[in-house]
């Protein structure tokens, strides 16, 4: 990603923060962060340093059984069964009640979320959906033009980034309002500061060129900042 595009993004993790509610909420299952630790630990393995990645990886998987063999040996004598197959059984012990723990800790956010979240709320997020998606647009529009395509080059690159900066800061003071209003129902909005947008200089920017990609990309940026607008003054509307 371009240096332009850097910090432009709204992430999940900002959006989480400006709204208070998961509103990534996805069910995390045990067998995906493991296939990704395996996946990495492949990579390293095949890379310059691979037999050093195994040996330190192979004696300290033996070191540590060796150490659960002693435990079993000292503290849990009564237990017959050998300690290679108890480690296994304990393995999946462990893995299902995380996954339960999990499942309960989704569920819980989930129900969270549909509690609280609003038709204003709803609409936003759609919005920020979009705006992202304009950026991830342009990002692989630019790995396409660094592949040695420089007819894809966007002509009109510098306003696009300019509306998306715009659009960002209105998604961002629409989101801090609505969390405000619905969090203190009958709170008097008085901060102003949150109502003022840069609609008046979003208007000013002109695309003659409508049928080109720089063209479609900024007037999306716009549409989205005209969008959040809307449903900024019907958030004042209705307190």
């Amino acid at each position: 990603m371009r240096d332009d595009l850097h910090g432009v993004e709204i992430s999940y993790k900002e959006l989480q923060q400006l709204t208070n509610l998961p509103v990534n909420n996805k069910l995390v299952i045990i067998s995906s962060p493991l296939k990704q630790m395996a996946t990495q630990w492949l990579s390293k393995v095949r890379g310059s340093e691979g037999a050093t990645v195994v040996f330190i990886g192979f004696s300290t998987l033996v070191f540590a059984y060796l150490l659960f063999v002693l435990f079993v040996k000292i503290f849990v004598t009564w237990i017959t069964i050998p300690a290679w197959a108890l480690l296994i059984l304990l393995g999946f012990w462990f893995c299902g009640v995380l996954q339960i723990i999990l499942y309960f800790l989704w569920r819980r956010k989930n129900n969270l979320l549909r509690v609280n979240i609003t038709h204003s709320l709803q609409i936003l997020l759609k919005e920020v959906d979009r705006y992202n998606a304009i950026i991830k647009a342009i990002d692989i529009n630019d790995q396409i033009e660094a592949a040695g395509n420089l007819e894809v080059s966007l002509q009109e690159r510098e306003k696009i980034i300019a509306a998306l900066k715009f659009t960002r800061s209105d998604l961002v003071r629409a989101l801090k309002t609505e969390r405000i209003l619905r969090e203190n129902k009958s709170f008097i909005l008085s901060n102003t500061e949150l109502f003022a947008n840069n609609l008046a200089t979003l208007a000013t920017m002109q695309v003659t060129e409508q049928a080109t990609e720089h063209g479609r990309l900024l007037n999306e940026a716009l549409q989205i900042a005209l969008d959040v607008q809307q449903e900024m003054r019907k958030l004042q509307s209705q307190h």
